[in-house]
């Protein structure tokens, strides 16, 4: 088991490549999910910004 960690001696490159990639994959979900979340607070603030307007209109 040790063997396959050590990776004949090229056990930094392999580690820091998979580190690396998992960086990239954890980024490329988290960016989306961030944007998305703020694209739903923007539309929620305009939807009640608009309701505010349609109720002093009909007031």
């Amino acid at each position: 088991m040790s063997e396959f960690f050590h990776m004949g001696g090229y056990a930094p490159y392999v580690w820091a490549s998979y580190l690396l990639g998992l960086v990239v994959i954890v980024i490329n979900l988290w960016l989306p999910w961030r944007a998305e979340r703020q694209v739903w607070r923007q539309l929620k603030r305009r939807r009640r910004n608009e309701e505010r307007v349609c109720e002093s209109e009909t007031s």
